[in-house]
C-alpha cells in the first residue's frame, strides 16, 4: 500500500471521529442544555452574593458589645429568635435549626433554619433583634446543586444532589474533551492533507 493511500485512510478515519464527536458533542448540549444554563446563573448569583447588600444575602449586623462574657446563654436566644420568627413571619414555621452562627467581633448570633430559608440575628447581650432575613443565597445554592429535590422529597442522604452534580461534572469534562478534539482534529487533517497534496510540476520550457 503506497504512503499516499495510507495518509488518505488515516484522514477518513479522523475525519469520521470528528463526526461522531461533533454528534456527542451537539447531542449533549441539547439534552443539558437546561441544567447548564441553571448552573450558570445560580453561580453568577452566589459569586455576587458578598456584593448584593441585603439582596441575595443578609449582610451581618452588629450588636452592642463584643465582650463574649457577657453573651446570653444559647437557649435563651434561641427561645427569642423562634419568638421573633413565629410572630414575625409565621407561627406555623419549624423551629429546627440548621446551625447557630455566634460573631463575637460583631456581638450577634445568627439563627438558621434547616427546613425554610430565613434566619434571625441578635444581639448576644441582650437578646434584642437585630435583623430577620430571608437567605436568598441559600435558595439559590440548593437550586445550583440541586438540594432543593433533597429538601422537597425529604431523601435521605442527599442522593438527587450527589447523582446530579456526578453526571453535570461528567458532562461538563465530555463538553471540554470533544469541544478539544473538534478544535485540534481539523487542524490535524489540513496538515495530513497537506503531505499528501502532490508537488505541482513546472510547466515546459518554449523555445525562443
Amino acid at each position: 500500500m503506497s504512503t499516499q493511500s495510507t495518509e488518505r485512510e488515516h484522514i477518513a478515519r479522523k475525519s469520521r471521529s470528528i463526526r461522531l464527536v461533533r454528534k456527542i458533542h451537539r447531542v449533549s448540549a441539547i439534552a443539558l442544555f437546561f441544567f447548564m444554563f441553571v448552573i450558570a446563573v445560580t453561580g453568577i448569583i452566589l459569586g455576587w452574593k458578598k456584593h448584593s447588600g441585603d439582596l441575595i444575602q443578609p449582610r451581618s449586623y452588629t450588636g452592642t458589645t463584643s465582650d463574649l462574657s457577657r453573651c446570653l446563654p444559647v437557649d435563651s436566644l434561641a427561645k427569642r429568635a423562634f419568638h421573633f420568627l413565629r410572630d414575625s413571619v409565621s407561627p406555623h414555621l419549624p423551629a429546627e435549626l440548621d446551625r447557630i452562627d455566634l460573631r463575637p467581633d460583631k456581638g450577634m448570633v445568627k439563627f438558621i433554619f434547616s427546613r425554610h430559608y430565613h434566619e434571625v440575628q441578635l444581639d448576644m447581650a441582650t437578646g434584642e433583634l437585630l435583623n430577620l432575613g430571608f437567605r436568598t443565597s441559600d435558595l439559590v445554592e440548593n437550586i445550583h446543586d440541586a438540594s432543593l429535590l433533597d429538601r422537597l422529597l425529604n431523601t435521605p442522604n442527599g442522593q438527587i444532589k450527589l447523582v446530579y452534580n456526578t453526571l453535570m461534572g461528567l458532562a461538563l469534562i465530555t463538553f471540554v474533551l470533544t469541544g478539544l478534539w473538534l478544535w485540534y482534529g481539523p487542524r490535524g487533517i489540513k496538515k495530513t492533507g497537506g503531505r499528501t497534496k502532490r508537488p505541482r510540476r513546472a510547466a515546459p520550457r518554449t523555445g525562443g
